[in-house]
């Protein structure tokens, strides 16, 4: 008996997994595509991200969610004459979430050309400027002024904060955490002297601890990234067509707008603490 396999079949098995890892993420059947499936099932599944105000937060009690993606998640769901089911994740984890099907769509992520390799992005939410928050007697008003080999940098590792700290201030010592919280807590303890953060963040976090001093959109230049929403990347675009039309006509009439104040309210930050150049 031969047990040989041939050189072609060898060869041919070899470039599979190469192959599965580049595909795109695909709808739970070839027939059936996202918007098919949430027209048969009536229901939309959403990433939601416990305590990440402005965009949502999560009622210990009843169980209850709010914010300012959950506010455009219903609103998207009534078009649908859907219901929603959430899906608690991270914002990291929305990504292999929409990539393994578990998920219909998500909010707030930033399209970076890597994650756009197999997820589909959706027209900019918001356009967030980058700043910072700064120990006191530190008042940065450039990326220069926090460009500095004695300047601690902190940044929340694999982020834009990283991205952007790297990028515009390469002289300053830059410290990676595992997350916001600790890179916060790191400033509030005096290890590094500046956090750099997304304008809703860095607003989000000084109310959330007013004792960490001010927030500072750092300018020359001005820094500014979008914040998406995504959804599974597949041939048949219709889901993603009706998440485009809703940003496009609720920009317009200030639904977003609205709905983003509110979420930034919940944490104590008021409309006339936003810079003018925060773009909704």
């Amino acid at each position: 008996m031969n047990d040989r396999i041939p050189r072609r079949s060898l060869a041919a098995a070899a470039l599979l997994p190469a192959a599965a890892m580049t595909r795109p993420a695909q709808a739970e059947t070839a027939s059936e595509s996202t918007f098919e499936r949430v027209q048969r099932t009536k229901t939309i599944r959403i990433a939601a991200l416990p305590g990440e105000l402005p965009w949502f937060s999560k009622d210990l009690a009843s169980g209850d969610w709010s914010g300012a993606a959950i506010s455009m998640a219903k609103d998207i769901a009534k078009v649908f004459d859907a219901q929603l089911a959430y899906v608690e994740s991270t914002y990291g984890n929305s990504v292999l979430d929409l990539q393994s099907n578990k998920i219909d769509l998500a909010f707030a992520l930033n399209p970076t050309p890597q994650r756009a390799l197999s997820i589909r992005f959706t027209q900019p939410i918001i356009i967030h400027p980058f700043g910072c928050v700064a120990r006191k007697g530190l008042e940065p008003k450039t990326w220069s002024d926090i460009n500095h080999p004695d300047v601690k940098i902190a940044v929340d590792l694999g982020s834009l904060h990283e991205t952007v700290a790297r990028r515009f201030a390469p002289k300053a010592q830059i410290v990676g955490f595992r997350n916001r919280d600790e890179a916060i807590l790191a400033l509030q303890s005096g290890r590094v002297d500046v956090d750099v953060l997304a304008t809703t963040l860095g607003l989000t976090a000084v109310a959330k601890n007013p004792d960490l001093g001010r927030y500072y959109l750092l300018t020359d230049p001005l820094v500014s990234l979008p914040s998406n929403a995504a959804v599974q990347y597949e041939p048949d675009t219709k889901f993603l067509d009706v998440i485009n039309a809703y940003l496009e006509f609720n920009r317009g009439i200030g639904s977003l707008r609205q709905y983003i104040i509110e979420g930034l309210a919940k944490v104590g930050v008021q409309p006339d603490q936003l810079p003018p150049n925060l773009v909704f």
